[in-house]
């Protein structure tokens, strides 16, 4: 039986010294190579790495940093922080704590180019739209509307389509009216209370903090009427060759009322049922907004459905003034009628 020679002998401590490092850390001598034992694990000499390696580690890091160096540069240049202390210090200033806040995301503050607010610069401007369909009186309902001292509304201004022929166009209209920026026969001061426009259903449209007042006709059929008679005086211009989508004297109506326009009956229950059908879409499509509904008829037989217009715009009550020619109203008014009843 042989006995198991000694791991430490003479000359594997002569051949192991040369291997060692200063200290007292272990090592074993195999065939003359050497292999370091450290708390028992395995310690070989690291191998280097290619130099493209290196250097492809190296561009990335440098182009990493271009990039966050620009970045924050560009932040701090498109919003400095002095706008943002600026903007929180105004709305604090003409903030009202007396108004419901749930009311809060329907109000606006705005800053027009063209004027200064001056001393209304606090005044809360609320952002209104009446959506409704043609030939339903949103023309003459705005007409009363404006007759407020302290209401804008300018009209169908998406009628234009290059206004809303892409997201930017329609936003940047959007931003001039509410922005008080938008010159019409409706502008009013700079102490405005509520500013908006009309839109019509057929344009479609979503809006965000926006009150939004829906406005239609119990009676579709007569609606469909007078579309069929204003489509028609488009092409024939019966009043002196021109074309009117609202009279305003008993000549007009007289001469526009002798159309008698013809229905499809073919097609009549089906035009009536897609009628509907736009209005029950456009009032699930904003049941989430802020919103009113009115109705024609309503508007004719009782004068005070514009007070309820009032509190939901938030403005002064009684704040309506007569028209300065209350016979061109009714005539208006009756214009319509006789043409729903053709």
């Amino acid at each position: 039986m042989h006995s198991r020679p000694a791991p430490w002998n003479q000359v594997g401590m002569e051949s192991v010294a040369a291997c060692l490092p200063l200290g007292t850390r272990k090592a074993v001598y195999f065939s003359g190579s050497c292999n370091l034992f450290i708390e028992g694990l395995i310690i070989k000499p690291p191998k280097k790495s290619p130099a493209s390696l290196r250097i492809l580690v190296l561009v990335f890091a440098m182009v990493c940093g271009v990039y966050i160096c620009s970045f924050c540069l560009n932040q701090t240049n498109v919003h400095p922080s002095s706008k943002f202390l600026n903007l929180e210090v105004n709305w604090r200033n003409c903030h009202d704590h007396s108004i419901d806040r749930s009311q809060i995301p329907y109000l606006h503050y705005p800053k027009p180019t063209t004027f200064s607010r001056a001393e209304c610069a606090c005044n809360p401007v609320r952002p209104f739209a009446i959506l409704s369909m043609q030939r339903s009186g949103s023309g003459w309902f705005e007409t009363l509307l404006n007759h407020h001292t302290n209401v804008s509304s300018n009209g169908e201004i998406f009628s234009m389509k290059q206004r809303r022929s892409n997201v930017s166009s329609i936003l940047s209209t959007l931003d001039r009216v509410y922005n008080l920026d938008w010159v019409s026969s409706a502008s009013k001061n700079q102490c405005s209370s509520a500013v908006g426009f009309k839109w019509m259903l057929n344009q479609s449209t979503s809006m965000i903090g926006v009150s939004v007042i829906f406005l239609f006709r119990r009676n579709l059929l007569r609606r469909m009427v007078s579309v069929i008679a204003n489509s028609h005086d488009r092409y024939a211009k019966l009043l002196n060759g021109t074309h009117k989508s609202h009279v305003h004297s008993h000549e007009e109506a007289d001469k526009l009322s002798s159309y008698k326009p013809i229905i499809n009956s073919t097609s009549l229950v089906m035009d009536l049922k897609q009628m509907e059908k736009m209005v029950l879409e456009a009032l699930e499509h904003f049941s989430s907004t802020r919103h009113i509904i009115l109705y024609y008829e309503d508007l004719i037989k009782n004068r005070t459905k514009l007070v309820d217009v009032q509190e939901f715009l938030g403005l002064p009550l009684n704040g309506v003034k007569k028209p300065t020619d209350q016979d061109t109203q009714r005539i208006v008014v009756r214009a319509h009628q006789e043409l729903g009843r053709r």
